[in-house]
């Protein structure tokens, strides 16, 4: 069928008219033939099965039964009647009951005449009843058109209101599939369809909608979950192959002094095999002639900065310029700090440019960095100025890349006459699923075990109940000379309710840690940038032994002293928020510990989470978990989920699909990079038409 076809508006479709139109557009986004055709079942009644009521369980399911009516009388009750009818088979009897309709029904049943009955049946008082049953008699049911497996729609109260039902879905597709008789223009190429042994495509739609068993619905299932996920593969996968061939990148072909005397001498610790796995990937992009785009994943502690300036060394080995953009000036001024203590003793100047930075101070930063006099560059945002010239930036790092915008990131491209070589840092592990669906365009480097002599963070969930055990504690840990986190959740929607359990957090802690013996700061969003700076720069210098924030805290304090994270309400965050949370202390060589505060009222998920928590300390594992619980849009947050609106495929179950989709657009690409192969047109012209209706992801640069 032509695809042009397809985007008829819905208007048009027989049955449908400018009312219903408008509430299918409003509540299901179904605008044109092709929509309807993608509003896939959420779920399907089978009724390819009949029970006996002998068989029946106590679960509210729906079943089928084939039996007669013996007996009906009208019951009373408090308000108004029912109706009752007795119903057998030949190895049991249940009940029929109708609350409304009841005249209408009793003149219309037949006593003693086999009936097919259709509906959920439940148990009460030692007997299974099933309310408003569907009833058709075993004759006409024989006779008339088979329903298999019923297809059930998305729904929504609007469209009930709006006499939208089930049913009325099902005709109207059937009423599409009349109009279109059936035939689809295929959209995979022989080659797939016969290495995995898919239906074709009008087989697949027919049987999506109009499932006859459950062995034709798994294939229809899989062939269009495949073909969705093969698609966003294939354009993920075609960016990355056309700008490494496009986009020129500067080749790195040195490894110099600077690398090697760093590497022999200046090591703080010996890398990790997962640290030297990652160097070796990013020297081999850097070696090429294309453009570097690679995303670093490493959780927090695993060792990421090191190898952030093991590629700036290679940067400046082969003159060139390097910089790192953070997303806060406290993560900015960090790893200011941390560098220049690592480059210590070299020829290698380094600068830190932020918004703090005074006028005066900005200038020679300026003239250096477009005399090449000043190698690396580090700083928030005001990097992207239009002021800051670089002689020749060859390497742009960017940490914690979620925190930027497109069109920040690409400003960085605009700031040589080839774009600098990209290392994107995220010290939010990401599961695999989702890395390679939502940055199928990089490459990927995972760091994925800690440096020797971290010990693991000790994890614990703890009442309230237990306070004053855990204040005890936290008195026992000060006296060792450690420093102490405590941390309150802030959500948007409760703020001043959130700010009033931070203030009265704080005041129990006051209470429990007088001054002059014990120091406290206190941080939340409230506070004017400089008062929270100030907080801040007190704990990082020791001056205070407890911090009492907020989620401000998350990202980018390096205390190495601190040795304890309390997380109090564990139950209102995410997983990966009480990860990132953690991965605040542990930064040192004493034994650090998380304690997940809690009241005893928590949900199923809210414990899966804390179980989640204390039973392992790998961001990655976490992650899986969060995806599970979260799905895949909550997870990337707002700004990123509607790059997850699919069809039908869902990037958690379906897993391995989505694995097998990458595999074949990887050979595919490959083998026909302009997929110009006669054998391939049909899936080059499927990807135009995808693109050209926004049926398909538009890429992020």
């Amino acid at each position: 069928m032509n695809a042009n076809f397809l985007q008829t508006p819905i208007v048009y479709l027989k049955g449908v008219g400018p009312n219903r139109a408008e509430t299918l557009k409003s509540e299901l986004g179904v605008d044109t033939y092709q929509d309807l055709l993608n509003l896939f079942p959420n779920r399907y009644i089978d009724k390819t099965q009949y029970y006996k009521i002998g068989q029946l369980q106590r679960s509210s399911s729906d079943v089928q039964i084939i039996g007669k009516l013996v007996n009906i009388k009208t019951v009373e009750q408090k308000k108004g009647t029912r109706l009752v009818a007795r119903f057998i088979d030949d190895t049991g009897e249940m009940e029929l009951v109708w609350f409304r309709g009841q005249k209408w029904i009793r003149e219309n049943l037949k006593l003693n005449t086999p009936y097919v009955i259709f509906g959920k049946c439940n148990w009460f008082n030692g007997t299974f009843s099933m309310p408003h049953p569907e009833m058709e008699p075993l004759k006409e049911h024989e006779q008339g058109t088979k329903v298999y497996m019923q297809p059930v729609y998305p729904s929504t109260e609007k469209l009930s209101n709006k006499g939208i039902t089930n049913k009325v879905i099902n005709k109207l597709m059937q009423q599409l599939f009349i109009e279109v008789n059936g035939k689809f223009t295929e959209s995979l190429s022989d080659k797939l369809l016969y290495e995995l042994k898919l239906i074709s495509k009008s087989e697949a739609l027919f049987n999506i909608h109009f499932p006859k068993n459950q062995e034709l619905l798994a294939k229809a299932q899989f062939r269009l979950k495949f073909e969705e996920l093969f698609y966003i593969q294939l354009q993920l996968i075609g960016k990355k192959l056309s700008r490494k061939k496009k986009i020129k990148g500067f080749p790195f072909t040195e490894v110099g002094d600077y690398f090697n005397d760093f590497y022999s001498n200046k090591l703080p610790f010996e890398l990790t095999g997962a640290q030297k796995r990652v160097i070796k990937e990013i020297r081999a992009d850097l070696g090429s002639n294309a453009q570097m785009n690679r995303l670093l994943q490493g959780d927090v502690g695993s060792g990421k900065t090191i190898v952030a300036v093991m590629t700036m060394l290679l940067a400046i080995d082969n003159g060139f310029q390097a910089c790192l953009m953070a997303p806060t000036e406290i993560l900015a001024n960090q790893h200011f700090k941390g560098i220049s203590e690592l480059l210590e003793g070299t020829e290698i100047t380094c600068a830190l440019l932020t918004g703090s930075v005074k006028k005066s101070a900005r200038k020679p930063i300026h003239e250096q960095l477009e005399s090449g006099e000043l190698n690396i560059l580090i700083g928030t945002h005001a990097l992207l100025e239009d002021k800051v010239k670089y002689k020749n930036l060859g390497m742009a790092i960017i940490d914690e890349q979620h925190r930027f915008g497109v069109a920040q990131r690409s400003k960085l491209w605009h700031k040589n006459e080839y774009p600098p070589h990209i290392l994107v840092m995220t010290a939010t592990p990401i599961p695999r699923t989702l890395a390679m669906s939502l940055y199928g365009d990089l490459d990927i480097s995972v760091i994925d075990e800690l440096p020797p002599g971290r010990k693991p963070i000790k994890t614990v969930h703890r009442y309230d109940a237990n306070r004053l055990k855990v204040f005890g504690f936290i008195r026992d840990e000060i006296e060792k000379g450690r420093q102490i986190y405590v941390v309150y959740p802030l959500i948007q929607e409760s703020e001043a309710m959130d700010y009033k359990d931070l203030m009265d957090g704080y005041e129990s802690i006051v209470r429990d840690f007088p001054q002059p013996k014990y120091q406290i700061s206190i941080v939340h969003g409230q506070m004017k940038p400089a008062d929270k700076e100030f907080e801040m720069n007190r704990f990082v210098r020791g001056e205070t032994q407890i911090m009492v924030a907020t989620t401000v805290i998350e990202v980018g304090v390096n205390v190495p002293n601190a040795s304890v994270m309390i997380i109090e309400s564990a139950e209102r965050f995410g997983l990966s928020q009480l990860h990132q949370l953690r991965g605040r202390v542990g930064r040192g060589a004493d034994q650090s510990f998380c304690i997940l505060m809690t009241s005893h009222k928590l949900s199923a998920e809210a414990k899966t989470r804390l179980e989640t928590m204390v039973a392992t300390n790998d961001g990655f594992e976490i992650a899986e978990v969060d995806l599970k619980l979260r799905g895949p849009g909550d997870l990337m947050g707002t700004q990123q989920s509607g790059l997850l609106n699919l069809k039908i495929a869902d990037i958690v179950k379906d897993n391995d699909i989505l694995k097998t989709a990458r595999y074949y657009a990887l050979q595919l690409l490959k083998e026909d990079p302009s997929l110009s192969k006669p054998e391939n047109l049909i899936i080059r012209h499927m990807y135009a038409q995808l693109v050209k209706h926004k049926n398909i992801w538009t890429y992020i640069s």
